[in-house]
Formats: structure tokens, sequence, C-alpha cells
């Protein structure tokens, strides 16, 4: 198929294919991509540095403990039930130390034992087992008030009875486990997409605008069909994409391998892991390619790279508010919500997949897909259309309408 005007010798697929084997070319074998790859390791790494800082100011932080403002004698009766209790409940008993053994008659304000204290207090407890008294921030004592009077009730009752032994019988999972896992399986699924389809769908658009200025995009518009400029490059720039995203996919599966044994683990997909990355890309694909389109439609209507960021900054609100809907109805299956998100084409790549991660029926993605590559195909012809119609005017067509009014003011002299 050829458009009316062009006497070019390729057909469409054939000039979208040259297109897109230039453009894949020039860019992978070029000193920017070598950047490129290298863009996201700097955010990871950062993020891998502040988490290792954190875990390690988490270690060393104390846990808060509640201090004993009371007799030495009644202390040690809190501090043994505390412990028998620890032994048999672990971390739902707060830690207990002593911070002000009371004289006999002493008056003494456990407010001032929180002030200025280098342990980590944070709150006081006084009185006596019968009479205990938990004076600190309002927050921390309401969640401690159950713990101190089962610690005070012990510390009463003396020795404590014989527990019964409770035999446990394990499952390998459960229902609302297993749904709860694919869950998050769903959404980390649907972040990753999302994260890669927004970082990598604008280089099409800064492509576009460089070969504009440039004069090149009107070369090839004027010796091929504007939809295989258009489509070759959306699938040059999706072939360097998965080139990157196979990079930093092999990157972080050697680092997941090194650090297995201290990384969580997702529940598996409904779908399977393999099948689930065979979805993954496709979609990627499609979402990219759906991106990509609108992208070219606004590079269209830009001249300049501010102008570019200007037209491009409305599309990505708009796709985020997308990303919110497609994670939105992946918690609400069955209902109304859920099916716009997989019928709507902007949505439907990130609810689909999100619908892999919990349902295994696979013949639901066969007609998905195909409406993808059919918006696709559609949103493409109006891109090139209104690229031709917006920046291929400084043609022939101005030429003879200039020519006209020329002719039209020497008839006037004339006359």
């Amino acid at each position: 198929m050829r458009e009316p005007g062009h006497s070019g010798r390729l057909s469409t697929l054939s000039a979208a294919w040259v297109i897109a084997r230039r453009d894949f070319v020039a860019i992978l074998f070029s000193r920017a991509f070598f950047f490129f790859l290298l863009g996201p390791l700097f955010p990871v790494l950062v993020g891998i540095l502040a988490g290792s800082v954190g875990q390690r100011v988490q270690q060393t932080a104390q846990s808060p403990e509640i201090g004993l403002v009371m007799a030495e004698a009644e202390a040690r009766r809190i501090l043994a039930a505390r412990e028998v209790l620890a032994a048999r409940l672990g971390e739902a008993v707060p830690r207990m130390t002593l911070v002000h053994p009371l004289a006999e008659g002493e008056d003494y304000e456990p407010r001032t034992a929180l002030e200025g204290r280098a342990a980590n207090i944070a709150a006081i407890l006084s009185g006596t087992a019968e009479a205990p008294q938990l004076t600190g921030p309002r927050t921390r004592i309401e969640s401690w008030r159950g713990p101190v009077a089962m610690v005070a009730a012990q510390a009463q009752a003396g020795e404590l009875a014989p527990w019964p032994k409770v035999r446990l019988e394990t499952t390998t999972s459960s229902s609302a486990v297993e749904r709860r896992g694919r869950l998050t399986t769903a959404q980390g699924a649907q972040t990753l997409l999302f994260l890669l389809t927004m970082m990598l769908a604008g280089m099409v658009l800064s492509n576009l605008v460089e070969e504009k200025g440039n004069k090149i995009i009107e070369v090839l518009a004027a010796a091929i069909p504007m939809e295989a400029v258009f489509m070759g490059k959306l699938f040059a720039m999706l072939g360097v994409s998965l080139v990157g995203i196979a990079t930093w996919g092999a990157t972080v599966g050697a680092v997941l391998l090194a650090g297995s044994s201290v990384l969580p683990t997702l529940t598996t997909p409904a779908v399977g892991w393999p099948m689930l990355v065979v979805l993954g890309v496709v979609y990627f694909a499609t979402a990219y390619l759906l991106l990509g389109s609108v992208f070219l439609a606004v590079g269209s209507l830009a001249t300049t790279v501010r102008e570019v960021q200007t037209l491009s900054m409305p599309v990505t609100m708009v796709q985020l508010l997308v990303f919110f809907l497609a994670s939105y109805a992946m918690t609400q299956p069955g209902t109304a919500i859920e099916y716009f998100a997989l019928i709507f084409p902007f949505s439907a790549p990130f609810a689909m997949l999100a619908r892999a991660a919990q349902d295994p029926a696979l013949l639901p993605h066969v007609p998905a897909v195909l409406a993808q590559c059919a918006w696709v195909l559609l949103l493409v012809r109006l891109g090139s259309a209104l690229f031709r119609k917006r920046v291929m005017k400084s043609g022939p067509a101005r030429v003879k309408k200039a020519r006209s009014s020329l002719f039209r003011r020497k008839a006037g002299a004339k006359v």
C-alpha cells in the first residue's frame, strides 16, 4: 500500500523495515547507548546503599524499653515476671530495665526519668505490681497497657503455671495466603511494566524531534509512506528498549542469584513464572508501541525541546492515572471497573499482566494482544496523518500557493 503522491518502489512494510534497521543499528552502536545502559544503574546503586545504611541503623538501634522507677524489691518482682513471660511470648513483651530504684520514703517524679536519658527509655513504669502506673507518650503507653498489665499480674501470681503444649500441623499454603501472595506478585509486575514503559517510551519522542529539526524526517517522508516512517521508528526503539531490558535483566538476575538468601521470595503467579515473563515481554511491547505512537503524534506538534516537554507532560500525567486505574481494578475482580481497565487500550497491558498473575487462563490474552495490535496500527495511522498535515506543508503546496499569490498581485498591477 502506498500513499497518494508517492512513487516509491518500496511497500509500506519494506520501507518500515528499512527505517527500523537504520535507527536500530545507529542507536545500538552509538556511544550514547552505552551511557543509556548505565543510566538506571545509578539510582539502583543509590537505593542499595541507602537500604544497607538503613538496615545497619535499624540493627544498631535498640528496641524501646520501659524504665522502672520503684523500690528495688518491687522492680525485681516485675523483672522476674517479665523474663518468664518473654521466654514464652517473645517480642510481644516489652523490654524493661531499672532506671531509678526508690529509697524508702523517697518522692521521685517519673517524668524526670524520661528527660535527657542516653538509654532508649520510651515510658516509665512506677507504683507497684498491684497498682502499676505507666508514664509516657499516649500512643506508646496505650499500646503497652495490655503487656504491662500481664507482667504485673504475673508478678502478683508468682510461679507460672504450666502451659499446655500445642501440637502444630503445617500446610503448604491456604487460599487466603495464596491470593494475597499472587496479588503482591501482580502489583510488582504492574509496577515494573509501568516504570519500564515510561522510562523508555520517551526515546521515541526525542529521536523524532531531533530528526525533525535536522529536516531528515521530511526527506524520509518525501521518499516513503509516512506510516512506514512512524512504524519503523517505533519498532526500532522497541528493539533498542528490549536490548536494554535484557542487559538490565541479566545484571539484576546475577545480583539476585548472589544474594538470594537475603531477598524476599514472591508467590508463584497463576500462569507460572516462564509464562508470566513471556506475557510481560508481549505486554511491554504493546504498551510501548501504544505510548510511543502517542508520543510520535505529540512530536508532530512540537518544534523545539521545550515544546516537547510542555506537550508530553499531559500525556505522562494521563498515563499515570491509567496506571492507578489498572492498579485499582486489580483489587476489584469481576467488577465493571476491572472490565473497563481490561478493554481500555492504554490500561489493558497493565490490567492483563496483573490478571495473568492471579488467573491461570491463557485464552483471554489472545484477543487482548490482537486488540492491542489493532490499536497500535490505528494510532500510527492517525499520528502519521497528523504529522503529514502539520509538518509536510512546507513542500510543493506552499510554493504553488505563493506563486498563485504573486501572479494575482501582478495581474492586479497591470489592471
